[in-house]
């Protein structure tokens, strides 16, 4: 697929062909390396904040206008490249099911409305849900702005384990797969078709426009991609996570082009045999956490060569 000129970078042509590339493991002139910087001689200008926490996450307006502000202010070094994120917090997908969502200054949270398994609704994608509008309306009103300028990302789309643990309190699942491991793994089961129909709503309306997806990771792809992720895994065994995760999150993995598995913390490298078995995790991304001492990345190194010694590109 070949890409355009975009207006905050000129070179994008070149860099859109290296990242394709390093999803292959291979490098078409050099590495792939990313660097953002304050553009020289241009200043910010103040966007007037709205009174409430949840305009600031909402009102399409201050969002995409503030969001314009920063791609103008920013220099894209390297393979870096300008793209709007619409989001309103990690747990949009369990909101898109009919999750209340509160917000806070830097992240949102869910308030859970699963009780018990016994009353827990049916789960379904509700096309007059506000969280699923408030999620198409910024997508769509990026759109206007975007061609020829910027790329515009999928939202933040985590499946599986983890709207389960949202909708029903994260408390609460690592007993339910234990007292309740046939629900759990019926929930699980109904949002695979519920995941897909949310990843393509948004995707429908960016891809006329801008060809190829990224994400909250800003890595892009021609085809259809996503850093999968089940934060969720932590809680649970190697053998739990063969019970309760290895389906859907194959599922997923087998529909999309391209995928990066997201590890959030040390707790998520309790499955590394499970994880890298599955053929169409092309990439592993990892984070340390922010609840552990701070040590030198350098530490996860080992991390990174498990990863690349079985074919695995490493983030």
């Amino acid at each position: 697929m070949e890409c355009s000129e975009l207006e905050f970078k000129p070179d994008w042509p070149h860099s859109a062909r290296r990242l394709e590339a390093w999803w292959d493991c291979q490098i078409v002139d050099r590495a792939v390396i990313k660097v953002t910087a304050p553009r020289d001689a241009v200043t910010r200008r103040e966007i007037p904040t709205p009174p409430s926490l949840e305009e600031r996450w909402t009102s399409v307006v201050y969002v995409l206008a503030s969001a314009q502000e920063q791609l103008l202010a920013t220099f894209y070094g390297g393979d870096a490249f300008p793209c709007c994120f619409p989001n309103l917090g990690p747990d949009i997908f369990a909101g898109h099911l009919g999750c209340p969502i509160e917000f806070g200054e830097t992240t949102s949270w869910l308030v859970p409305f699963i009780k018990d398994w016994i009353q827990a609704p049916s789960l379904r994608l509700d096309s007059e849900n506000k969280w699923w509008k408030l999620t198409l309306e910024p997508t769509r009103a990026a759109m206007e702005l975007a061609p020829g300028r910027f790329l515009v990302s999928l939202t933040d789309l985590h499946g599986g384990l983890d709207p389960v643990a949202a909708l029903r309190d994260p408390q609460n699942p690592a007993l339910d797969v234990v007292d309740h491991p046939d629900q759990v793994k019926q929930a699980v089961d109904a949002l695979i078709p519920i995941w897909f129909e949310v990843y393509e709503g948004m995707r429908q309306l960016i891809n006329p426009r801008s060809p190829g997806t990224t994400t909250w990771l800003s890595v892009w792809t021609a085809g259809k991609s996503y850093p999968v992720s089940r934060d969720f895994i932590f809680m649970i065994s190697p053998a739990m996570f063969r019970d309760f995760v290895l389906k859907d999150l194959l599922a997923e993995t087998d529909w999309l082009d391209r995928s990066i598995f997201h590890r959030d913390g040390p707790g998520a490298l309790k499955q590394p045999d499970a994880l890298l078995a599955i053929p169409r995790i092309q990439a592993i991304q990892w984070v340390p956490g922010e609840k552990i001492p701070r040590q030198p990345i350098t530490t996860w190194i080992p991390c990174s060569r498990e990863s690349n010694a079985r074919g695995r590109r490493s983030t």
